[in-house]
């Protein structure tokens, strides 16, 4: 393509929050107009902090950017800020313009048919579903009009229907878009391309291809990489064991051994660096309330959505320790509102015994306080005094001494998810409710994560939309909602 069909290019851009974080280290890669593009890399690597400057709203330390100005962009974050809760969904879209759009109402209902949801233009945006919410922001964006689309974790707290829909719309557009996303499937069905954002080293990296291609590519090279290192680390232990040899000798053979020496430390310098694998998280355990006895939770009814009406149900549901319990049904039919309500003990018609301590992971990480630093935060959540245990904990989590120091609102949206799970590693809850735990999470520690899970052995409430998760859990009984 001609250098003009370039919407967005970074040239050496490097980038830091502070001289022990570095982000981007002269990054560079072109975006051209019309692809779909995903953006690859571990939790906390900067993907997010790469799209807040193109669009603008961070600016790199050193390097330029280019961004077509011509071209407007739009930008649907992971989650709704917070201080958007409380306002009407016509208010909520309002915002997204800078200046007042007359006759708005026809567009949002266009806007909302488009992402396949029904939402009366009044209600308030925290009432919304998770999955609700997540089409809300998908369509925050499409009603600008945009030439850029991005697309951060758009398919968190998606259900099946939800996923299928958007991986339609994204299939179909004819537009430039950059995503954000673990989920494989979804990506592959989409991607043009892979901006590859390497933890370790801050540099960038640019594949052309769908996404399991771009991944069997990076599979390859690193393969490749290894064994080109383990030619040259053999080739070195030999002519060092030479060179010795030699130096033994004495003579004219000191020069045939310096010779050697010098030969291996040339192959030392051409050794490459070889790309190392996101890491994942250490397997870990949840240890349970001990003494648990009898039934720890009792359901007997409960409410869910419909037609934006409550409608009451009964069910009889009782929970003893070992049990693991299922809730599912389509975005907005209220498995949120139930599991909260659970948690908080304001659910009617439900009962948890007494002197269980509940331990609770919530989709938008608001049991979080995020003006804590996550030593703070996990201090709060331990049992007992063990500064030992709790930094041990946290390093399994990935939690370093660097990130340990940081404050949870200063955190990607996967550390917050990492350190919700060290939390509950700490507490030692009878009772673990789980709204959406794989959200935001890196797919490297999703198998580490089912595994504890699987084995938890107090009473356990999960709700996901991610079969493939749930099926490396031990479930012992579904609530459909729907049914």
């Amino acid at each position: 393509m001609a250098n003009d069909d370039v919407v967005i290019r970074f040239n050496n851009v490097s980038f830091e929050y502070s001289r022990e974080k570095p982000i981007l280290d002269e990054a560079s890669f072109a975006i051209r107009k019309g692809t779909r593009i995903t953006l690859m890399g571990q939790n906390g690597a900067g993907k997010s902090t790469i799209l807040n400057m193109i669009t603008g709203e961070m600016k790199p330390g050193s390097g330029s950017i280019f961004v077509d100005p011509k071209l407007k962009i739009a930008y649907a974050k992971q989650v709704i800020p917070r201080e958007d809760m409380e306002i009407t969904v016509k208010e909520f879209f309002e915002k997204c313009f800078s200046e007042k759009i007359y006759n708005i109402d026809p567009k949002i209902d266009d806007v909302l048919e488009i992402v396949n949801l029904k939402a009366p233009h009044d209600k308030i945006i925290k009432t919304f579903s998770g999955g609700q919410q997540a089409r809300l922001l998908l369509a925050s964006a499409l009603i600008q009009d945009p030439d850029i689309l991005i697309l951060d974790e758009p398919t968190n707290n998606l259900d099946k229907a939800g996923i299928e829909h958007l991986t339609g719309f994204l299939m179909m557009y004819d537009k430039t878009a950059i995503v954000i996303s673990h989920d494989a499937d979804f990506l592959n069905a989409f991607t043009d391309g892979v901006i590859y954002l390497d933890v370790f080293t801050h540099k960038t990296d640019q594949y052309v291809g769908d996404y399991y291609t771009v991944v069997e590519e990076i599979a390859a090279q690193i393969e490749k990489e290894r064994r080109k290192n383990a030619q040259y680390e053999k080739e070195i232990i030999a002519n060092k064991e030479k060179a010795n040899f030699f130096a033994n000798k004495g003579g004219k053979m000191r020069l045939v051994a310096r010779k050697m020496r010098t030969k291996a430390e040339e192959m030392e310098a051409s050794k490459v660096d070889v790309r190392r694998e996101d890491k994942a998280i250490r397997d870990f355990e949840i240890p349970s309330q001990p003494d648990l006895v009898g039934p720890i939770l009792t359901i007997s009814s409960f409410s869910i959505m419909q037609s934006h009406e409550l409608v009451k149900k009964e069910r009889k549901v009782v929970l003893r320790k070992k049990e693991h319990l299922l809730i599912k049904g389509p975005n907005g039919i209220g498995k949120s509102t139930l599991i909260e309500s659970l948690a908080t003990g304001k659910a009617e018609g439900s009962e948890v015994a007494e002197g269980v301590k509940i331990g609770y992971y919530r989709q938008d990480f608001s049991t979080l306080d995020f003006e804590d630093t996550v030593y703070e935060s996990l201090r709060k959540a331990m049992k007992g005094d063990d500064e030992e245990k709790l930094r041990s904990v946290a390093a399994g989590f990935l939690l370093t001494k660097e990130i340990i120091s940081t404050k949870i609102g200063n955190l990607s949206e996967g550390q917050k998810g990492l350190v919700a799970f060290a939390q509950l590693v700490l507490s030692e809850p009878g009772l673990l409710i789980l709204d959406e735990p794989t959200n935001h999470i890196n797919f490297r520690h999703l198998p580490v994560i089912a595994k504890a899970l699987d084995q938890y052995e107090g009473a356990m409430i999960l709700v996901s939309h991610v079969p493939e998760f749930v099926d490396q859990v031990r479930i012992d009984q579904i609530l459909d909602l729907e049914e």
